[in-house]
């Protein structure tokens, strides 16, 4: 995998709304390996807080999120005009 892809990865995971099932859609990466990829590009005090941060988060589960019935809940980031299916343009 290439820095692009992982960089991104990374900034997907640390958002709040964006599900682990929508970085396996976009790059095929399930959620063990994003705590992987995690482990090894961060600080080990900013992977254990990340890792508290996301541990039960309903948001980060599609399932649960849409069983909640968040469904209709958007996040949009700041940057989100510039970026086209999650890839920045």
């Amino acid at each position: 995998m290439n820095q692009i892809n992982t960089d991104r990865i990374i900034e997907m995971a640390w958002e709040d709304r964006t599900t682990f099932d929508a970085i396996k859609n976009q790059f095929g990466v399930t959620e063990k390996d994003v705590i992987k990829i995690m482990r090894l590009n961060l600080k080990k005090s900013s992977f254990k807080l990340w890792r508290k941060r996301v541990t039960g988060r309903k948001t980060k589960h599609l399932k649960i999120f849409n069983k909640e019935g968040l469904k209709s809940l958007r996040f949009k980031c700041s940057r989100q005009k510039n970026i086209s299916n999650n890839r920045i343009t």
